[in-house]
């Protein structure tokens, strides 16, 4: 079974990438809400997606499902409706109507039983870390009186089994949250992307093997991942004119200003190798001005400051991104149509419906056509660094749903992009080849090995 899902990973990986189209996207939609249904309808229509392709789902009206409610109500039917597909599709699109967000996985018998008997192991050596740390104190102490003392040789060995200790501590604890499933919560788009996995680790994430700068060995060993996108916003009709906007700035090309806004937090490579830390995102907002104002040419305003946009100060914006303002929108930005938009932060995309002064839906809201944002806390390495997604977006290479695909680092995660999947906003204006878009921050240690 196991070779046979690698030679389907294979084969799923090794196939050329031919242009993403209406035939490789399947819309999932809830069955019970009409308005749902019409704006699944509706993107198919415009976008030439065959009816075969939309999947209904008999979902609850809310925002947040429970895990048992997600292997049922979509994991199983969606699974169901790919099974025969051939090809499979590349995109499930999710619109208006389907919840966004899994709640943690419910303890088991068998998970409270085990952590019953992982306490009394932890307990134990959580109680000779602490003599073995009380004795290396006594015995450092006697040493410096006495540096001839007898018990001199034994510092050492009492040291290096304090480490010894705090390591079996600290792998029994790492077990312990993997056993009560910390941090399971998820969004549903980001799940799906692994809908043709067998069981994994719902415990934080799994990295994301569409990502650009995975290696080909491991992709190779992977099973097929989906792309995932949303159709969705405050209203129905909100929803249905992210495509409308696409379309439109399609037929020109987005053309307007860009403006990024990052807070003047300098990166430490000997702290953040990886450049995943704030210092290396904020590097990455310089890095994405420096790469849109040169080779793209584009008309960029960097603000390199803690303090955010003022109001209404971004006119003309094609592109935003900026951070770190937690729950508290700022209408800075002017949109042209079909402008791409988004704010790190957490908690941004708790709801959409009904936002509040949360980021993602009041962007939708005043006029952008695309963003990205968290149903849970993200952590920084939640989102894309902002130079890899806006740099392969602007290329034309590439549709939106591919863009952040290519450029997010984890899947069964708590992240959603929303917008026409097929959205190429620079498709017959490209600004740049995708060989000039650099890993970022630039010669920060490689996140996947």
């Amino acid at each position: 079974m196991r070779f046979l899902m690698a030679a389907a990973a294979a084969a799923w990986f090794a196939t050329p990438t031919l242009a993403l189209g209406p035939r490789d996207i399947c819309i999932l939609y809830n069955s019970k809400m009409p308005n749902s249904k019409s704006v699944a309808e509706y993107y198919a229509r415009r976008r030439g997606v065959p009816a075969e392709n939309l999947i209904p789902l008999e979902l609850p009206d809310v925002d947040q499902i429970s895990r048992p409610e997600y292997e049922t109500l979509i994991l199983s039917p969606v699974r169901a409706a790919l099974k025969d597909r051939r090809p499979l599709p590349r995109v499930l699109l999710t619109v208006y109507g389907v919840p966004l967000r899994i709640g943690e996985q419910p303890l088991s018998d068998a998970d409270k039983a085990a952590l019953d008997k992982l306490k009394q192991e932890l307990d134990a050596a959580s109680a000779e870390v602490r003599k073995l740390t009380l004795s290396v104190r006594l015995l450092k102490a006697d040493v410096e009186k006495d540096p001839s003392s007898p018990l001199a040789p034994v510092v050492k060995q009492r040291e290096n089994q304090l480490t010894a200790g705090q390591q079996k501590v600290a792998r029994l604890e790492n077990q312990q949250d993997l056993l009560r499933h910390r941090e399971s919560t998820a969004a549903i788009d980001s799940e799906l992307m692994l809908v043709l996995w067998p069981r994994y680790e719902l415990s934080r994430w799994v990295p994301n093997p569409l990502y650009w700068q995975f290696s080909p060995e491991q992709r190779r060993l992977a099973p097929p991942v989906l792309m995932t996108c949303r159709l969705d916003g405050q209203t129905p009709a909100i929803a249905k004119r992210l495509v409308d906007d696409a379309l439109i700035a399609e037929e020109k090309g987005l053309a307007g200003r860009v403006y990024i806004d990052a807070r003047g937090i300098m990166w430490d490579t000997k702290t953040d190798p990886t450049g995943t830390g704030y210092g290396g995102y904020d590097e990455s907002f310089r890095e994405a001005a420096r790469l849109l104002e040169g080779p793209a040419k584009m008309d960029v305003t960097l603000d390199n400051a803690e303090p955010l946009f003022p109001p209404g100060s971004c006119p003309n914006c094609a592109l935003y991104c900026g951070w770190y303002a937690l729950q508290n929108y700022q209408p800075c930005c002017k949109f042209v149509v079909g402008a791409v938009a988004w704010h790190l932060a957490s908690l941004e995309m708790t709801k959409l419906r009904n936002p509040g002064k949360e980021w993602a839906g009041n962007l939708l809201r005043d006029g952008a056509a695309a963003t990205i944002g968290p149903v849970a806390e993200p952590y920084t390495v939640g989102f894309p660094k902002p130079e890899e997604f806006f740099g392969f977006l602007v290329t034309g290479e590439y549709t939106l749903v591919e863009c952040y695909a290519r450029t997010t680092y984890l899947t069964s995660w708590v992240m959603c992009l929303v917008g026409d999947p097929l959205y190429n906003p620079y498709a017959k204006t490209p600004k740049l080849k995708s060989w000039e878009v650099r890993p970022s921050p630039h010669g920060a240690a490689p996140l996947f090995r």
